[in-house]
């Protein structure tokens, strides 16, 4: 399950990159998150054992990053040191970063607490929290479908943004300096007062493996 940084045959990443798109994820019925309205309040543990809430931060902007140790298009992410950057970049700007684990005990991506520690040593990760959702409700709720899946709420409390981290849906590592990240397009134009101009895009990597109903 943990992110390795080797090189992928092409017939393997390519067999890896279909199966991440093209896999069919069950979706809750319950009704997603909209852009231009509130987000849906949630509450989760954290990986010390404490219950966060999405109302802790009001008056603030919040991201939400889906995660997946186990998916090489997080890998891209971290093992590029892009997903750390950005981080620490804007929780220094006083954003909150929650990234969120969603995965079914037994799945790929689900993660214990001692597991997820080991996961942000290694990875040298700083979001604000880390959050355990192995139900799947905060992904439903924000109809996150792959990995790595963002959002962005600003300080009103109104969803921003929703999607793909990038347009390079690839695992490529070169290709992350050549993306035009919406995650830091959206949190720079909100912190410059400026709409976000692309609010919506279609998150590409692994499917989530959300509990069965």
């Amino acid at each position: 399950m943990r992110v390795r940084i080797k090189t992928l045959t092409i017939a393997a990443l390519a067999a890896l990159t279909a199966f991440a798109i093209g896999r069919a994820v069950a979706v809750s019925p319950v009704a997603a998150a909209r852009i231009g309205e509130p987000a849906p309040a949630f509450s989760a543990p954290d990986i010390a054992g404490k219950t966060v809430r999405l109302g802790d931060f009001a008056g603030k902007t919040v991201v939400l990053e889906w995660t997946n140790d186990g998916c090489p298009f997080v890998g891209k992410q971290y093992n590029s040191g892009n997903m750390q950057a950005l981080q620490r970049k804007y929780t220094a700007a006083g954003v909150v970063w929650l990234t969120i684990a969603s995965s079914a005990p037994g799945e790929q991506g689900y993660v214990t607490p001692a597991r997820a520690k080991a996961d942000l040593a290694r990875w040298q990760a700083a979001p604000t929290e880390f959050l355990l959702d192995p139900e799947g409700r905060i992904g439903h709720l924000y109809d996150a479908r792959a990995t790595p899946h963002m959002v962005v709420i600003d300080r009103t409390g109104r969803l921003v943004y929703r999607g793909a981290i990038d347009d390079k849906p690839s695992t490529r590592l070169a290709d992350v300096k050549a993306a035009h990240n919406y995650v830091a397009a959206a949190l720079d134009a909100l912190a410059a007062g400026r709409p976000v101009a692309v609010s919506s895009t279609r998150a590409y990597g692994c499917s989530i493996k959300y509990r069965e109903s």
